[in-house]
Parts: C-alpha cells; sequence; structure tokens
C-alpha cells in the first residue's frame, strides 16, 4: 500500500478515537479529541500531496481518499448533532448525500469507470472541515469559561448571530449542490447502477 493510502486508512481509523474523546466526561478528553481531528483532518492534505510529488497516484488511492473524509466528516457532524450543537436535518441531509454518492463510486469503480473527485467537492470538503474547526473552537472556548467561571458574554454574542446554524445551513447547500452535480454528470452510471439494483431484485424472466 503506497504511503497516501496509509494516510487514507489512518484517517479512517482516527475517527473512532476522535469520536470517543470527544462524548467523554471532561475538558481535557475534549482537547485530546480536537488533537486527534486536527491530525486526521491534516492527514487529507498529506496524502494529496504526496500522491502527486512522487506521482503514486492510484484508482484506489483516488476511491479511498474520498471515503476517508466522508467518514471523518460524517462522523464529526453526528457527534456535534448527538451533543445538539447543529440541527438534525442538516446533518441527514448531508449523510445521505454521501452514502449516495459513495455507492456511486464503489458503482463506478467495480464497472472499472471510477469517478474523479471533482474541484467543488474538493471546495466542499475543505469548507466543511472548516466548519468543524469553528464549530469544536465554540464548544472548546464554551467548556473552558464555565470551567474557569469566565465572563460568556462573547459565547452570548456567537450564539446571538446563529453563526452555528448559518455556517451549518452554508455547508449542508454546497454539499447538495456537489451531489447534484455528481449525479447529472454520471447520470448514465446511476441508470446502470439503478437496473443493476432492480435486476437483483426482480427476476429477468417476469
Amino acid at each position: 500500500m503506497t504511503l497516501p493510502n496509509q494516510l487514507s486508512v489512518l484517517r479512517i481509523i482516527l475517527t473512532p478515537l476522535f469520536i470517543v474523546t470527544y462524548l467523554m466526561n471532561g475538558i481535557w478528553m475534549n482537547y485530546l479529541s480536537f488533537l486527534i481531528f486536527f491530525i486526521a483532518s491534516i492527514t487529507d492534505y498529506y496524502d494529496g500531496v504526496l500522491a502527486r510529488r512522487y506521482g503514486v497516484s492510484t484508482t484506489w488511492g483516488r476511491f479511498l481518499d474520498p471515503l476517508a473524509d466522508k467518514i471523518l466528516v460524517s462522523s464529526a457532524f453526528i457527534a456535534f448533532m448527538v451533543s445538539g450543537i447543529v440541527e438534525v436535518w442538516m446533518v441527514i441531509l448531508i449523510v445521505v448525500r454521501d452514502v449516495i454518492i459513495t455507492a456511486l463510486r464503489s458503482y463506478a469503480m467495480y464497472k472499472n469507470h471510477p469517478i474523479v473527485t471533482s474541484y467543488l467537492a474538493k471546495v466542499k470538503t475543505f469548507v466543511q472541515i472548516g466548519v468543524l474547526y469553528f464549530i469544536f473552537g465554540f464548544v472548546l472556548l464554551e467548556k473552558t469559561f464555565v470551567l474557569n467561571n469566565r465572563d460568556l458574554s462573547i459565547i452570548d454574542k456567537i450564539n446571538s448571530w446563529n453563526l452555528i446554524y448559518l455556517s451549518m445551513l452554508f455547508v449542508t447547500l454546497l454539499t447538495l449542490a456537489t451531489g447534484v452535480k455528481y449525479l447529472v454528470e454520471n447520470h448514465s452510471q446511476l441508470k446502470n447502477l439503478a437496473l443493476d439494483f432492480y435486476h437483483v431484485f426482480v427476476p429477468s424472466d417476469l
């Protein structure tokens, strides 16, 4: 396995560690969770850099990299949803979109017609991780202020501006837009996938 692919696998492995430490009680566990998330997100940058620098880009790697991104990002959004920080409907739309696109990617790879990650999709992942950093930073700031009996006026200000809701709304719309773009550009693959799925459950002689 190439080094870029190893970094993608590492990102997948770090995801449950990030989730467990985030959901555990204690501010220091939350800081550890942030550190793990930071390391995991950084691997997304370096696996692409190394693949291009050393010319070791593979079909499997082009599938594994976005899959690792989706696992990390979707898991983070679900964790924040469970904590009541982000809206449930937004997270559901993001996760459902990722499941559909991953299924389409898997099918295309199986048919030896892999789907190339679009530039807009890369921007989407960058924005998603940026928003997750913002939410994570807000959570840590609030917990630290409460623990040290600090003035919470800045926390109240952020809440009054609905910055988390607005940033999540933007991310949700951007995520859906990239999903629609993939489906439109790969409509033939989607049609074949639907037909193959149909034939699995409906005998051809009917």
